[in-house]
């Protein structure tokens, strides 16, 4: 009868300008999805190249190699008697568009450029990329050479135009264009489009995964439709991890879900399904049929190919499912996890260092190094063959075979405890313990002796000590005295990294881990250039708060019990000298204020982009139980003080792993001045008028 259609979606581990490995893994999707019977494949946006291109699609190369594989994927025995859709850049008389390629049998059928593009937060598509402004409109694109010795045309349709195969309609969105009020998706289905394809790049940010789903399914519950959205995963090169959750959803619900979170460089999402479902549950729905009486139609790209096929009245069809979500702590033990993964595997470095220095934040970061081994131990498990060969090569053993995460963290994970003379028993025993029951390779080092030759060196020059402030000692004094030591365990970490490997008769050196969660950041509660200048950080999108979520979750799932002395502790960076044996600096105390206050200016700052005076209107309404006017004024002001004060700090930020929408990330993601006026004399006397 040709009812029923298999379409194939997929998440694809791309990397940035890695165009061998692209090649082979789009060929690898197109190869389960043709198994699975499959008769249209869709993959993520700009999958040939790689999404996270960057100022590289300037370059005329990234065009030219763009087309050579699009060519080997012409010319591929894999790619045929299967629509394929595949991401690339196009230029069009002199524009650079954001296009999806679809052929068919070496043919290529249509050149859809994207038409809404990405260019708020992370995303800078408009730098590289111009929108096509032509809505329902094609024109001629002339092909180079090398795809006319293959295709044997000369020229293809390019802009705003819909399949119409001989079973069924198909319409293309590209990731930014399913988030815009005005979706083409909407028009696409009145003018009788009933499949739409998806193809983004959506990185992960913890909770984003419901608005995802709920957009895609809202997207054919008004209008009815399949809908197949890939996506990238993995980190390609950059601070986002894109985590997958490829989908196929239908009339509102999901059909299909795809893995959020996992170490599999390709996986691919197949899915049957009714035509006459669709057709049935629009024909009830007579606003839409009002519009569809009216609706200015798309240009059809005939195909002579059908989805369907004309003997399948027995073929069973897929039902809806419920979506799965992880949890807040789930997310962060294991998008971290793959990001870290991807780095260390792509940088071909032997592991990771980490100063623990017993605390929340460092600790937390040897739990998501954890979680990582025990994603590695599990893909093994599962015959991952990739991952056990990255694993060989990073451990430097052909014959090695994971089989315990304890295990595996002790080859791959160097963790040091930097012990000076103001240091407490309680870290160093919680450092150590945590070390023991993840597995990870623990070094004690004392800096006391590299501290004092510092100040000997700089008490010979100018005949000064400085003091602790317990000592008498000034602001300055104090806080040099902190730096110093803050700046040599920095100097130790990467010394630690570049030959401990070396000292154990082992090849290769260590990615230094950073520690610093999002919410000191912002403050800039950190030393610049200290140990918090890494190669990579894990926590540095991670709120304080929902660390501490995620080393309770530890504590529950990977049965840490040293955690939960760690957790319970006073957050205290252990700078200056205690008093009868007790700590007497803690965080909070030193900062003037709580890291729950922190989050509250964060996302006031940057999701509600909120001045001093604006922050300081809102919270007079939210603290008004237990703040008065006054001293709402007091706390904004002292935090946009401290924020502007320290935010140069940025500018060295380690690259962070993206999880909040209030990163003050100065790369791309927050651009701000790093030399403020940091009185604020207007900002600050609107607030004082109105209190």
């Amino acid at each position: 009868m040709g009812r029923t259609v298999t379409v194939a979606t997929c998440a694809l581990n791309q990397w940035a300008m890695d165009f061998d490995g692209n090649l082979e893994r789009i060929l690898k999707s197109i190869e389960i999805a043709k198994n699975e019977k499959a008769r249209y494949r869709v993959g993520p946006e700009l999958e040939i190249c790689g999404y996270g291109c960057s100022d590289h699609y300037y370059e005329s190369d990234t065009l030219l190699h763009s087309f050579q594989v699009l060519r080997k994927l012409l010319e591929s025995p894999v790619s045929q008697d299967i629509i394929c859709d595949v991401g690339m850049p196009v230029m069009h008389r002199n524009v650079r568009y954001n296009c999806r390629v679809i052929f068919l049998n070496r043919k290529i059928l249509l050149i859809r450029p994207k038409m809404a593009l990405a260019n708020t937060g992370n995303y800078r598509e408009m730098r590289w990329f111009t929108p096509w402004s032509r809505s329902r409109n094609v024109e001629e694109y002339f092909l180079p050479r090398i795809i006319q010795e293959v295709t044997l045309q000369e020229s293809v349709p390019i802009g705003d135009a819909v399949l119409s195969t001989l079973d069924t309609c198909i319409g293309t969105e590209i990731c930014e264009e399913l988030w815009i009020p005005t979706s083409p998706h909407i028009e696409m289905g009145i003018d009788g489009v009933e499949i739409f394809t998806n193809s983004s790049a959506s990185h992960h940010v913890l909770g984003k995964a419901h608005t995802r789903v709920e957009l895609v399914n809202s997207a054919t519950a008004k209008n009815g439709g399949i809908y197949l959205l890939a996506n990238q995963k993995g980190c390609d090169g950059d601070r986002l991890y894109y985590d997958g959750c490829a989908m196929i959803a239908m009339n509102g619900s999901t059909i299909a879900q795809g893995v959020q979170f996992s170490l599999d460089d390709v996986e691919v999402l197949v899915a049957t399904l009714d035509l006459e479902d669709v057709r049935s549950y629009r024909a009830e729905i007579s606003s839409r049929n009002l519009e569809a009486s009216k609706v200015t139609p798309y240009p059809r790209i005939k195909v002579h190919f059908a989805l369907s096929c004309s003997d399948d009245i027995c073929t069973p069809t897929n039902e809806p499912i419920q979506w799965k979500y992880h949890s807040l702590p789930e997310e962060i033990s294991l998008g971290p996890a793959c990001w870290l993964w991807d780095y260390l595997r792509r940088s071909k470095q032997g592991g990771f260092l980490l100063p623990l220095s017993g605390g929340v934040d460092s600790s937390a970061t040897a739990c998501i190094v954890y979680s990582m081994c025990c994603q590695v131990c599990y893909a093994v498990e599962n015959g991952n063959q990739s991952v056990l060969d990255d694993v060989r090569k990073i451990v430097n053993d052909e014959a090695y075979i994971p089989t315990e995460s304890q295990e595996l963290c002790r080859r791959i994970l160097t963790t040091c405890y930097m012990a000076s003379e103001n240091s407490s028993q309680e870290t160093h025993n919680n450092a150590k313990s945590l070390a023991g029951e993840i597995g990870s390779y623990h070094i004690n080092i004392n800096i006391d002796g590299a501290v004092k030759a510092i100040w000997g060196i700089f008490s010979t020059i100018t005949g000064r000590l400085p003091q602790y402030r317990v000592d008498g000692g000034s602001v300055r004094e104090n806080l040099a005295l902190q730096n110093v030591q803050a700046r040599i365990r920095m100097v130790f970490a990467y010394l630690f990294a570049q030959l401990s490997l070396w000292t154990r008769g082992m090849p290769g050196g260590l990615l230094v881990l950073g520690s610093a969660n999002v919410d000191e950041s912002l403050w800039g509660y950190y030393t610049k250039y200290d140990c918090s200048s890494a190669d990579i950080n894990p926590i540095g999108g991670i709120s304080k708060a929902d660390l501490k979520t995620f080393i309770q979750y530890c504590i529950e799932n990977f049965h840490l019990m040293s955690l939960k002395g760690i957790l319970s502790a006073p957050p205290t960076a252990e700078l200056e000298p205690m008093k009868k044996g007790h700590i007497v600096q803690t965080d909070e105390a030193d900062m003037g204020m709580t890291y729950a206050e922190l989050s509250v200016y964060g996302k006031l700052r940057k999701i509600a982009k909120a001045g001093p005076y604006t922050m300081f209107c809102k919270l007079i309404t939210v603290w008004k139980d237990f703040c008065s006017p006054r001293e709402v004024a007091s706390k904004v002001k002292h935090f946009f003080r401290m924020y502007s004060v320290n935010r140069h700090k940025m500018t060295t930020l380690t690259p962070s792993y993206h999880a909040a929408n209030y990163s003050p990330d100065d790369n791309r993601f927050d651009l701000r001045p790093f030399l403020y006026n940091s009185s604020w004399s207007w900002q600050f006397r609107c607030i004082d008028e109105q209190v």
